[in-house]
């Protein structure tokens, strides 16, 4: 089984930063496109930021500027640095993992398990 564990969620002031991690652990082969989703009270989930295998990087363009995604691939992990921090982005945040179990089956997506981020104003 594949397992995606985040840590690093918390409570801060606007304009503070945290810095989210997850890692992967289990039968894994390949790690394909990692990301970071968010979904707020009554809202949709929604892409945050991703990163390709190769390092190549998108954001959601409310958070451009803001907000870095990286990867360690020796480490199976993805962190998400979020600074200057805005009330709006409060939200649970899931990290996402594009994951091959082996060389010849289909990789699938993986989500963790969420963490809560809740900025004040």
């Amino acid at each position: 089984q594949v397992q995606l564990v985040e840590s690093g969620g918390g409570l801060v002031q606007a304009g503070g930063s945290l810095r989210l991690s997850c890692a992967a652990s289990g039968r894994i082969f390949r790690i394909n496109d990692m990301g970071w989703y968010r979904q707020a009270p009554g809202k949709q989930r929604e892409l945050v930021a991703a990163v390709t295998r190769g390092g190549s990087t998108n954001y959601a363009d409310s958070v451009k500027g803001r907000f870095t995604i990286s990867r360690d691939n020796a480490k199976s992990t993805v962190y998400l640095q979020m600074n200057s921090l805005k009330p709006e982005d409060t939200a649970v945040y899931y990290c996402n993992a594009d994951i091959e179990i082996s060389r010849v089956m289909q990789s699938r997506g993986y989500w963790g398990q969420g963490t809560q981020v809740a900025v004040s104003s």
